[in-house]
């Protein structure tokens, strides 16, 4: 018999997209959000007005390097701050910054969510109000 694994919607994708940008809204943020699927593809993406267009890249990054690394980003960024900076030569992540966040369902890592634009804390923290819609 065939595992299977829990996966992301376009339905869910939208719902982290909409909570985690209402977050951002009442904390006045402006940020770039990102939603991407187990393997790193994007699946939808908000760039809130007044956003340095170069968090589109970053916040993107962020969510591929979650995704694919079943952690948080922000793992990647202390690696790296405590020394390790070999690390920076891994194939395939390139956003290890602080504010991407997987999205685990049962043991299974789903996607993730990177956010840009804002101090690291706050990007985790916009991409952890958008995970919680769905969970």
């Amino acid at each position: 018999m065939l595992a299977t694994k829990p996966y992301l919607t376009q339905a869910d994708v939208q719902k982290i997209l909409d909570a985690a940008n209402q977050h951002a809204a009442k904390n006045n943020f402006a940020v770039t959000i990102a939603v991407c699927d187990d393997g790193g593809h994007v699946m939808g993406l908000i760039r809130r007005d007044g956003c340095a267009p170069v968090s589109s890249y970053i916040a993107q990054e962020k969510a591929r390097t979650a995704a694919m690394g079943k952690r948080e980003s922000r793992v990647y960024e202390e690696i790296i701050n405590n020394g390790r900076t070999s690390f920076l030569s891994a194939p395939h992540i390139s956003g290890m910054l602080e504010g991407g966040v997987n999205i685990d369902v049962n043991g299974f890592t789903i996607g993730a969510v990177g956010v840009s634009g804002v101090k690291s804390t706050e990007d985790a923290e916009t991409a952890k109000a958008g995970i919680a819609a769905i969970l």
